[in-house]
């Protein structure tokens, strides 16, 4: 059975969110196309229904996979998936729902006993996989070859067969599928109900929680950037211990199943579930890491000069810039102005992204309790994707929309393919996501009024790109560092932050001065947390996409169409397939020196304004 995890906020915050303001009528999620309420008589049938659909696919096919003909496989196939819908179903609300308040006691109960239930139903197909990795090649291509609709699901089968190197004995993999939910799952819940329940209260400042304390650190003003960042300190330290202690109880469980599983590194996994290749995402890192000096390093000198500073303090890195216009942008205004980018790509992509503004299918208010951060979570292929904001009217919230609302279309076009085959690896999930806010943002930039409005534009999407690239490599150098560490054995919270700190002045270069405290903000990452090295994803997905986009400049007449057919084909293609029409090529090195210099091509014409 697949995993079932909850939605994961993603991006970096980033000091996303703000203070309270008047933005407008946000919406809020409708969930009842998933369920009606908690005790909907809907939710006792279909787990009624899973359960017995779970035994009866053990008794049907457990044992029998090596004598069915292709027919026989089909209907297997299709049994299974019916199953991932169901359960998908199922977890989707339950998560959805306890991320709109993880501090509520009763959501997470009815999360924690919805899992539990779920896992312990599903405990019956763990042999499906089992059985399938012991089928000699030619036998699977034997009967793939003779039955088209089978042939669909080759991908399915890959990535699955992928992990026969590392498979366990039916034993140990049926114990580690029912003790998922008391694992890692149940340190995940910690992390994210302590971090909802964190309050701040920055000088001067009344109480808020995390979100609209990182908001601070966008302000004009500061000295409240500092107070900010200075209570943000005073709170992770506080709270350290914990910290660590999740971090180093979830890196030990990670070492012993990839021990038991003779995995080679902590990033095998992650790069087989991403069907990337170790060394295409080495070659992205090293390419990042080699490119800091062109990229951060000479942005942030700009910025200090530009904010009249010796020296940039971490307050500083999100700070607007002196001559940015400070204005809240209403949620109307955000949803034209992505609408409208989205409009001129495509109508047929605007068309797909409205229903999300009308039926409920967002949750933009930043409320208490609410998990921070922002995430697109697609849900099951028979119902829709339904995505999650903290908006607060700043410049950099109208990105985060057309970031998510590109995660939405994407899992709408995807969902054709089917529940097993709409999932796309998060390196490919990113791609929708960035060309959306690269649409926002050059839509901004063409309407610029002046050189000024179009300095702020282009240091902003800098800023963006440089979190969305370099700090992502930074946060993967850690994750690196700390699960190679935690080898060696437990790690004191001292020794985390020394980790942290070792990657920060490397990658923001030496405009920068670290504030006593700053070695404790990886406490609040969540990917770290839930999931392990997913961050490349994001760099992946940049350059990628600053590669797709160079391609569309040069006028590809059929681009559009070559871009849906991309979107839509879901997690049915390894990336070498889906990027070979644009003729481009992620194995290729040189590829991610092309990406990377769409980002200092904007550094050479911020410097240019200088003349």
């Amino acid at each position: 059975m697949r995993a079932l995890p909850l939605p994961v906020p993603v991006r970096d915050a980033n000091a996303k969110a703000a203070g309270p303001g008047d933005f407008g009528n946000l919406p809020e999620w409708d969930l009842s196309d998933l369920y009606a309420a908690p005790d909907a008589p809907e939710i006792a049938r279909d787990l009624e229904t899973l359960a017995g659909a779970c035994a009866d696919f053990a008794a049907r096919y457990e044992g029998k996979l090596a004598g069915l003909d292709s027919a026989g496989m089909l209907a297997c196939i299709r049994d299974y998936e019916r199953i991932d819908v169901l359960a998908g179903r199922l977890m989707s609300y339950a998560g959805l729902r306890y991320y709109q308040l993880t501090t509520d006691a009763e959501r997470a109960q009815f999360l924690q006993n919805l899992q539990e239930q779920v896992t312990d139903d599903t405990n019956a197909l763990v042999f499906f996989t089992l059985e399938m990795n012991r089928l000699p090649d030619a036998s699977l291509d034997a009967l793939i070859a003779g039955n088209e609709a089978l042939a669909r699901y080759r991908p399915v089968f890959e990535r699955m067969r992928a992990m026969r190197p590392y498979q366990l004995s039916d034993e140990l993999e049926k114990f580690l599928h029912d003790q998922s939910s008391v694992g890692a799952a149940a340190w995940n819940k910690l992390f994210d109900e302590t971090m909802a329940g964190l309050t701040f209260q920055p000088e001067g400042e009344d109480e808020m929680p995390l979100e609209a304390t990182l908001n601070l650190l966008t302000e004009p003003d500061r000295p409240r950037r500092e107070a900010a960042a200075r209570e943000l300190a005073r709170v992770f330290g506080d709270n350290v211990k914990l910290f660590a202690r999740i971090h180093n109880t979830l890196a030990k469980e990670k070492e012993i199943e990839d021990r038991w599983r003779k995995m080679p590194t902590p990033q095998t996994g992650r790069h087989l579930s991403n069907h990337v290749e170790p060394e295409v995402v080495e070659a992205l890192r090293n390419a990042v890491v080699a490119a800091y000096p062109k990229l951060s390093h000479r942005y942030y000198e700009l910025k200090r000069k530009w904010l009249g500073l010796d020296t940039l303090e971490v307050w500083d890195r999100n700070a607007p810039l002196p001559l940015e216009e400070k204005r809240v942008i209403g949620w109307d205004e955000a949803k034209q102005t992505v609408l409208d980018a989205y409009a001129g790509f495509d109508p047929e992509m605007a068309a797909i992204a409205q229903p999300f503004f009308q039926k409920g299918w967002i949750d933009a208010g930043v409320k208490p309790g609410k998990a921070p951060g922002a995430f697109a979570h697609p849900t099951v292929v028979e119902a829709h994707p339904y995505v999650m904001l903290n908006y607060l009217g700043k410049p950099r919230d109208v990105m985060t929309l057309a970031h998510e609302l590109g995660h939405g279309v994407h899992q709408v076009l995807a969902a054709g393919q089917g529940e097993l085959l709409a999932q796309t690896p998060l390196t490919l999930a990113e791609t929708a996501s960035v060309f959306g806010e690269m649409l926002t943002f050059r839509k901004l930039l063409d309407g610029a009024k002046d050189r000024q409005a179009r300095k702020v534009l282009l240091a902003g999407k800098v800023e963006d790109m440089i979190n969305t690239v370099v700090r992502q490599i930074a946060f993967y150098d850690f994750e690196c560092k700390l699960h190679e560490a935690r080898r060696d054995g437990e790690i004191t919270p001292d020794g985390i932050n020394a980790l942290w700190m070792s990657v920060q002045a490397e990658s923001l270069g030496p405009a920068f001065s670290f504030m006593d405290g700053y070695e404790t903000f990886w406490s609040y990452i969540p990917h770290f947390v839930h999931s392990p090295f997913y961050v490349y994803a994001y760099a992946f997905g940049d350059g990628l996409v600053n590669a797709l986009y160079a391609v569309y400049e040069e006028g590809d007449a059929d681009f559009q169409k070559k871009y849906f057919e991309m979107l839509k084909a879901g997690g049915s293609k390894h990336h070498k397939e889906l990027l070979a029409p644009f003729g481009l090529d992620a194995s290729d090195p040189k590829f991610w020196d092309k990406g990377l210099s769409m980002i200092s091509g904007f550094i050479d014409e911020l410097e240019a304004m200088e003349g």
